[in-house]
Parts: C-alpha cells; structure tokens; sequence
C-alpha cells in the first residue's frame, strides 16, 4: 500500500542521540512575529481546496480513501486533523523545534512524553518547582502506576545537584522556568550541559515566558513542553497543550501514545489558539510591562512579605533571567501577612481581580496554591518550593496597570 506521508509508519521507538542535530528550519530567518502570522499556512495555496485566507477549520475526525491502497494522512482524528498540522508546525517554528505533536491539555502533553519515553524502572530527574498536576504525576501517577521514579534535586540553582541525580536509567531531565508559582528561574544552558553529559535529553517547560520572552532550545533544551490554555491562546477559551521537539520523538508520541489515548486538540480549539499566536508578541510584552508595574508596588507595600518575580533586582535570579529572557513575563506571585487567613481576606476583598484556577489570561487573575495547584504537595515540600500559606499567584492581565494596583492596594488595606 501507498501512503500520503512518509511519517505514517514512524512507529518505532525514540531513542535520544544527543551528537544528532536537528535540520536548520526552512524558516529560520524569518523574525518571530512574521513566524507567528505565516508558520504553517501559505494564504491560497495550502489547503488548495478552500482557497481561504486564513486557515480553515477541518471539522471531520476521518479522512476518504482516494483508493483501497493508498492511505490518507491524516488517516483519523486520534493522530492529527489538518488544523491542528497547522498550528504544530506554528509551535515548532516559534520555539525553533523541528516538530510538534498537539494534545488536549499541558498536563495531558507531559503525560504523553513521559510514557512514550520511559519504561518501568526508568527514572526521570526534576525539581519541586514545577507545576502542580505536573507534581501529582512525578510522585504518585508514575511511581505507583508505571514503576518510573521521579528524583527531585535539592538545589536546582546548582548544576552538580542535577548531576547527581542522573544515573543510566534516567531518560530525562525536565526543567519548568520561570516556574509556576514561585518563578524560580532554572540556568537552562547549564543544566542542558549536565544532562548532555550524560546522554540524556533535556525537557523545559516554557509556558510560562513562552517562546516570546524566552527560547530554550537555543539555550540546549532539546525538548518544550507548553500550556497551550495559558498565555498562547490567552483569554481561558481554550484548552490544549503541546510536546515541541525531534520530529522522530513527536510521531513516537503520536503514533505510540496519543493515537492509543485520543486526548488530541480538537480543530475548533487549534484553530482559535492559531487566531490568538498572532498577537502573542504584543501581549506578552503588555503582560510583562503590567507585572512589573505591579511587582514593584507589592514589593514596596509594608504588609506584603515578599515578591516572587524575576524582573525584581531582588529575584535571587534577577541576572540569569535577564539573560536568558527577553523580559519577566506576566506571572507573579507575593506572600502577605497572616498566613492562609491573611491571603483569604485579599483574595476575596478583589472587585476588579477575579480568583480562578488558571493563568495567562487577558484578564488578572488570582489563586492560592497551598490548596489547590500545589495541595498535594507535603508541608515540607511546599516550604522547600517557597509555597508558604500566605502565597497569592497573580497573573496580571492587559488592564491598565493603575487600575490593577488600585484593587491590589484596597484589598491589602483590609488586612
């Protein structure tokens, strides 16, 4: 039989060769905005059929035969649907990756790299900064489901702390900066270089900065994991996330796990996250010049403990992150007094702030980790993180600056 796609039978496993380097990409001269506007869909001549100038949405889950032997790729909507090719190829060109594999959630995403590449009695080696559902699955879905153990590094702002945890059967090292909620800022380059030591590639989770603000893989990251529901689509409509990477790992992952999973990104979905990475540039740049208005308020105020934001001379990774980003990025977060009683009280004194669980988000929001991103975490691991219980995540959105601090300002008075 014949088939569209050479990548139709790329089913074999990956196998990480850390000498390979990936092929320069066919648009790699072209800046980030006009990657953002054109990656993936050429106005009037992809997508033949359609003659439209943006991409259309191909809402069918099958795709016909044109005869009994020649295969269609795509072949079914559990791999992949035309719309969700375009906005793949979108990601991979924005964070310069070679390709990309869409899924429903980021939680979903990392859960489908982690079980392409890892059999039981690998390890994978990590840190307390990262996100909340992305903890629950190192220490307690793969542990005790798969037989894959997490190691958690106890001083991730040393490259001989990684060092130590990575042994033959670790098959990857995975990195969340600036992480969520604490943005802990993690030398990417460095730790890069300790993992390719080793022969083992390298996961950064680039949600938070994005690909506007922040390019791993040219720091060493052979791998991105995304949020596609934070800052890329940008206003809470859409769920999605995504692996960016080798293109022989991403049809491992959509032929070997997602093809068997089926919590793909649905075209409705991908077609609006494409809509909205067209102003990611610009929106980024508006999130960070808000947040760090604000940061520099709550840094001041009395009754505010301490400000957790990278483009703070007083983030203990105030350098690195201003080499390693373009700027701070719109997530935040601050420790008032008083504890979990003293964050209820400001979290629900907001009128112009709204608490909900997410980020990224043209509007600000606000949420508590210690009971609900990070509940799972012991006491002692929270403390270790820098999750105390007087912690507020706050995700600063496009409203003008002022009015932010206004409802910040009244809702601290009340304390």
């Amino acid at each position: 039989m014949t088939h569209e796609d050479d990548r139709f039978f790329m089913r074999k496993p990956w196998v990480y060769d850390p000498s390979r380097k990936p092929p320069r990409r066919a648009d790699a001269d072209l800046g980030f905005n006009t990657r953002a506007l054109h990656a993936g869909f050429k106005p009037g001549k992809d997508l033949e059929k359609f003659r439209s100038f943006v991409p259309p949405i191909v809402q069918s889950m099958t795709y016909p035969y044109e005869r009994f032997d020649k295969i269609p790729y795509p072949v079914y909507g559990r791999t992949k649907t035309p719309t969700a090719a375009v906005l793949e190829e979108r990601l991979a060109s924005l964070e310069g990756g070679e390709a990309a594999v869409t899924a429903a959630s980021g939680s979903q995403a990392l859960f489908n790299l982690i079980f392409t590449i890892a059999r039981p009695g690998d390890n994978v080696v990590t840190s307390l900064h990262i996100f909340g559902e992305g903890y629950k699955q190192a220490a307690a879905i793969f542990p005790e489901r798969c037989n894959v153990e997490f190691r958690f590094v106890k001083d991730p702002a040393s490259p001989e702390s990684w060092d130590r945890e990575i042994d033959r059967r670790t098959r990857l090292v995975w990195v969340e900066t600036p992480s969520n909620p604490c943005l802990f800022v993690t030398d990417i380059a460095a730790v890069a270089e300790v993992a390719h030591a080793h022969g083992v590639p390298l996961l950064v989770d680039n949600t938070t900065a994005t690909a506007a603000l922040q390019k791993p893989m040219e720091l060493g990251a052979d791998i991105v994991l995304l949020s596609i529901t934070k800052f890329l689509a940008g206003n809470a409509t859409v769920l999605g996330g995504a692996i960016v990477g080798p293109e022989a790992l991403v049809e491992d992952i959509r032929w070997n796990t997602t093809e068997f999973v089926g919590a793909i990104m649905q075209p409705f979905d991908s077609w609006m996250t494409l809509q909205f990475l067209e102003t990611l540039s610009l929106r980024m740049e508006r999130h960070s010049a808000n947040a760090q208005k604000v940061a520099e308020f709550l840094a001041a105020h009395p009754k505010v403990e301490r400000v957790n934001y990278p483009g703070l001379r007083t983030h203990p990774q105030y350098d690195l992150a201003r080499r390693q980003m373009k700027a701070g990025g719109g997530l935040l977060s601050f420790v008032v007094r008083g504890g979990m009683k003293g964050a209820a009280t400001v979290i629900d004194a907001f009128q112009l702030i709204t608490h909900a669980v997410t980020f990224g988000t043209s509007r600000t929001i606000c949420m508590h980790p210690p009971t609900i991103t990070h509940e799972h975490m012991t006491p002692e691991e929270r403390a270790a993180a820098g999750i105390d219980d007087g912690l507020i995540r706050l995700s600063v959105g496009l409203e003008d600056p002022d009015d932010i601090i206004r409802d910040l300002e009244q809702a601290l008075a009340k304390l």
